[in-house]
């Protein structure tokens, strides 16, 4: 046992800091949380809550097959992100000099696990997920196939194949394919077997956010993707109109809580979000600003600047917009309030 608790909790709120561990130290499960990005796994996790609390309001919950789903996409997002680094290290992107390999530890570069280690996690995530994916065919009908299909071609397709996403400026649109409505509406499906209007508009807002992670990273990084012909959105529209994008992706994402409201597409408890609005304001203010030129003292994650403030915006967006839809539950189980 030298795994040590704090190790493994620290990988889902941080990324790994060589200056605080010793490599040597960790235990194998402490190498595979920081290797899957565990920060990163929140978004997967609260699509898939999202995608749960809606089910219930459906009154089709059921809380194995709930269990299943959450882990089913979080166990997707986590081959995601050992795919990206794997193949960004054997096609020769993950340089020392790139930003991937400076704002954490790369697995195979920097010495968590070896290349076969990490080709035998992708390989058991996958089958794990498939045969999580027959059980909800098998429950749920063929319908389900479609969703996973497409969120697998997504996936496959951002960085996988010889020609991706990320290099001809699609990879963050399909961000928002997968998080927003391939994992919400396919997950709601998963769970009811019903397509659902008011699943895809609830998922929406939180599609934006994700979307708004991905373009930080790439504006973060526009330079070094530029100069290894990865054509992000950020390096085909220019610095300038990514950040005011990016700002108005965050925007747009508190502007259709309260339209869903007014539409009775979601309850009145979604409004929650606005008490992350501080948060969003400042996110935007930093991406109409000046980027810094070095890390402010103590600051973690660097070069990566924009996305760290988009992820903060988004992680505290979700659990707001998770906690209204939870309170409209309750409100309805206590008083009789319509939930949606």
């Amino acid at each position: 046992m030298t795994d040590i608790l704090p190790k493994w909790l620290s990988a889902f709120y941080s990324f790994y800091n060589p200056d605080e561990h010793n490599i040597a130290n960790l235990g194998y499960m402490s190498k595979v949380l920081f290797s899957m990005r565990s920060v990163i796994l929140v978004i997967s996790f609260q699509a898939a809550v999202i995608a749960v609390l809606l089910s219930y309001i459906a009154g089709v919950f059921n809380p194995i097959y709930s269990l299943i789903l959450i882990a089913g996409l979080v166990l997707a997002h986590a081959a995601s992100n050992l795919t990206n680094d794997y193949f960004g290290y054997v096609r020769n992107y993950d340089t020392p000099k790139s930003p991937r390999r400076r704002y954490t530890i790369h697995p195979i570069a920097g010495g968590f696990l070896s290349k076969l280690q990490v080709k035998g996690l992708i390989a058991s995530f996958i089958a794990v997920d498939v045969l999580i994916g027959l059980f909800f065919i098998d429950v749920r009908g063929l319908g389900v196939l479609a969703f996973m299909v497409a969120g697998a071609a997504l996936m496959i397709a951002y960085d996988a194949t010889p020609i991706t996403l990320k290099q001809i400026g699609l990879g963050e649109i399909a961000s928002f394919l997968v998080w927003g409505p391939l994992m919400i509406t396919g997950g709601f499906y998963a769970l009811t077997g019903q397509l659902s209007v008011v699943a895809f508009l609830i998922s929406i807002p939180y599609g934006l956010g994700v979307m708004s992670i991905l373009l930080g990273k790439h504006i973060d990084q526009l330079e070094f993707d530029r100069s290894t012909g990865q054509k992000t959105l950020p390096v085909i529209l220019g610095v300038k109109k990514a950040r005011i994008l990016n700002s108005i992706l965050i925007a747009l994402m508190y502007a259709l809580v309260p339209l869903f409201v007014l539409l009775n597409v979601i309850s009145v408890f979604a409004l929650l979000v606005f008490l992350n609005l501080p948060r969003a304001i400042k996110a935007i203010r930093i991406f109409l600003g000046t980027r810094p030129k070095v890390p402010p003292k103590g600051y973690a994650g660097w070069p990566l600047w924009y996305h760290k403030y988009s992820l903060l915006n988004n992680r505290n967006f979700g659990w707001l917009y998770i906690s209204g839809l939870l309170i409209g539950i309750l409100s309805y189980l206590a008083f009789g309030y319509p939930v949606l």
